[in-house]
């Protein structure tokens, strides 16, 4: 038996049982089969287009954790398509001029390759695509796999990302991803702090493609991010399963109003990034049949909570509680939406007869002074269930919202 035998006849097993039975199989590299059969294990879930290619080779495990999953790639793949098309047919108002010449040139760079999930998503927009990554062993699994997923226009490049930006001649669009480790493998979120350095090569970038797209920690804050550096456009906030999972910046030469994308799976909320009206509250508490709104996580990082109830028509509970109310279910609304069924404050009788038969409860809190944990342990409530509670501060009182959540919620 080879070691591709062994891989194919164990993918489906448990590692951690596989990994006794070295022993048995003398001639198998074993830790290699079992970094291919984990890599394949997580691909399932994380890239399953990729799962359902045979041969694919798959990097160590940190490299698969750290990898974008396929619902990110295909984001960032149609925002590249736009893109692609703004080079095609430029906007009107721009900083540089733009040749005939160059709007026929439909040429990308990664020059932080890695794994290559991206770049085998959004190198497809263009004719010519090019992998950069100075880690040779990342390098040869790219000329392995890239043509095995149907990228037939990749060039793969061994080398650092500044030296081939100093080198490389002028192409439509560059995506970088910088590494959030430092040399130690501690975690960095600072633009500053990743490597490479983006923030210094910032001025380069510009002068050598028409748009960059950044992929930086969904834990950096945005703003700061966008006064370091110059020329952003875009900011997209991207969120998959309700959790935040990346930040994008789009870099570029177009003279217009910074825009927030706040995007959750399928729903994309936008809105002009400086968008600083109050936010509109509500006159009275919330009351048994309205309805409680919860953004999603991407609304949440992003911060435009106004924009959201302007757009939607909404108020919010209170100013700090980023809960919005509305009489009636809100069509496309980017968020979780619940009938609420009850309201209580905290006393121990309200509480009792709120409680009454409910033994289980999924608990929340917004601007609240007990965390999640503390008031589930205190309401002596087990998690889970039907019933959502939200506890908040609504004009100094602390309330309890007992809700269920609506069939049709787009999470």
């Amino acid at each position: 038996m080879t070691t591709d035998d062994f891989i194919r006849e164990h993918l489906h097993d448990d590692v951690r049982t596989l990994a006794f039975q070295k022993q048995r199989y003398p001639d198998i590299d074993f830790t290699y089969a079992l970094n291919q059969i984990q890599g394949y294990q997580m691909a399932l879930q994380k890239l399953p287009s990729w799962a359902a290619v045979a041969g694919v080779v798959y990097p160590p495990h940190l490299n698969m954790e750290q990898c974008s999953s396929e619902a990110a790639a295909i984001y960032k793949a149609s925002l590249v398509h736009r893109l692609a098309g703004d080079i095609a047919c430029p906007p009107s108002k721009t900083t540089v001029p733009v040749s005939s010449e160059a709007c026929n040139v439909t040429t990308m760079v990664d020059l932080t390759g890695g794994l290559g999930v991206d770049f085998s998503f959004v190198s497809r927009c263009f004719s010519r695509a090019i992998y950069v990554e100075r880690n040779e062993n990342l390098c040869a699994i790219a000329r392995h796999n890239l043509p095995l997923l149907g990228v037939k226009n990749a060039e793969v490049c061994c080398d650092d990302a500044v030296s081939y930006l100093q080198n490389m001649g002028h192409v439509d669009l560059i995506f970088m991803d910088p590494a959030r480790r430092d040399s130690h493998g501690g975690r960095t979120y600072a633009l500053e702090d990743c490597t490479p350095n983006v923030v210094e090569m910032c001025e380069e970038l510009l002068k050598k493609s028409h748009f960059i797209v950044l992929k930086l920690s969904p834990m950096l804050d945005w703003h700061r991010a966008v006064e370091q550096l110059r020329g952003v456009m875009e900011v997209h906030v991207v969120s998959v399963g309700g959790e935040c999972k990346e930040l994008l910046l789009v870099l570029g030469h177009v003279e217009e109003p910074l825009t927030l994308f706040c995007c959750n799976d399928n729903v994309t909320f936008s809105c002009p990034a400086n968008f600083n009206i109050p936010v509109p509250l509500c006159d009275s508490e919330p009351a048994e049949g309205q309805y409680l709104l919860v953004p999603n996580a991407s609304i949440m990082k992003a911060g435009c909570f106004a924009a959201v109830a302007l757009r939607f028509s909404l108020r919010q509970v209170d100013t700090n509680s980023h809960l919005y109310v509305s009489d009636k279910p809100v069509e496309k609304f980017p968020g979780r939406q619940f009938l609420i069924r009850s309201v209580t404050n905290m006393n121990k009788n309200e509480l009792r007869r709120a409680l009454y038969g409910i033994t289980q409860a999924n608990v929340a809190v917004r601007n609240f002074p007990l965390t999640a944990v503390a008031l589930q342990r205190r309401l002596k409530l087990k998690d889970g269930g039907n019933i959502y509670i939200f506890a908040t501060t609504v004009c100094g009182r602390h309330l309890l919202f007992l809700t269920s959540p609506l069939a049709a919620n787009l999470c």
